[in-house]
């Protein structure tokens, strides 16, 4: 007797299925084999080096619960101690140009209230050196200003 057959159903010469049912059948079976694959494909995912592994077992690239070596964690340290030095430095800065901008702010008035005070032919020493006063501090925070913005 033959499995899944009908018995009503002629057999053709030789033991050979009826065409329409085998051909049906062997697609399904080509079908489900496709399903089988794809659903295999995604669980693996692409990417993935599954060489000597089990169908269906996945790897993931890192530990998440695996500790810095002593190597790492002294990198981190270190660079947490540039990171702070950095910081101090650049907010001593910020304050130095503060003030040093105040400084050219009352510098700007007394070169102002002297040159209102000579004549317009004529400009004494003293204001003379307020100008280079100013000029000379004016750079400073010009160069106090490059290293904050710079560095960062």
């Amino acid at each position: 007797m033959q499995i899944g057959m009908s018995q009503n159903q002629p057999s053709a010469p030789g033991g050979a299925r009826a065409t329409g049912q085998a051909s049906g059948r062997h697609w399904g079976r080509i079908l489900a084999c496709c399903v089988v694959m794809a659903a295999f494909a995604g669980v693996i995912g692409p990417g993935q080096n599954t060489a000597g592994m089990p169908r269906g077992i996945s790897i993931p690239d890192h530990q998440p619960n695996q500790m810095p070596s002593v190597i790492q964690q002294m990198q981190m340290q270190e660079q947490q101690a540039k990171q702070k030095n950095y910081e101090a430095a650049n907010a001593e800065r910020k304050r130095q140009i503060a003030e040093d901008s105040a400084n050219l702010l009352k510098l700007a008035v007394e070169l102002k209230t002297e040159v209102d005070k000579t004549n317009k032919d004529v400009l004494s020493i003293t204001v003379i050196r307020k100008a280079d006063a100013i000029e000379k501090l004016a750079r400073q925070v010009k160069e106090k200003m490059k290293l904050t913005v710079g560095a960062g």
